[in-house]
């Protein structure tokens, strides 16, 4: 259970990174310059992710075997862009937006990811 806990709070942290990245890329990902927005998108993105993803994953699932896996990022944008729906502070002007947002974040993700992996197999 702390190990979970301890991995969701760095996919928060990953997910906030990766917003705060997108956010200073592109005009139109707005968050009023405060870190506690991106913070709570980054919390409300982490839990989506968790909670909505897997099930919206296995409805696409035709369509990602069929694109061989290209259609997840499209997934990864209806995330980002849903999370920009529940954040009104953080706000993200369109879904061609978000996919791009989606994608830093996930390079955000398997980079801190890669990170923490060298870091264990060094480690441990």
């Amino acid at each position: 259970m702390r190990w979970q806990l301890i991995r969701f709070g760095l996919r928060w942290g990953a997910n906030s990174l990766g917003l705060w990245i997108a956010a200073q890329l592109f005009d139109s990902v707005e968050y009023n310059n405060r870190l506690r927005t991106i913070f709570f998108a980054g919390l409300v993105l982490s839990l989506v992710n968790v909670i909505i993803k897997p099930i919206v994953v296995i409805l696409s699932l035709p369509a990602i075997v069929f694109t061989l896996g290209i259609f997840i990022v499209f997934v990864n944008g209806l995330m980002v862009y849903l999370a920009s729906l529940l954040v009104p502070a953080f706000e993200v002007d369109s879904y061609g937006t978000a996919i791009v947002a989606g994608m830093i974040i996930g390079l955000v993700n398997y980079s801190l990811t890669a990170f923490w992996d060298r870091k264990q197999l060094h480690d441990g």
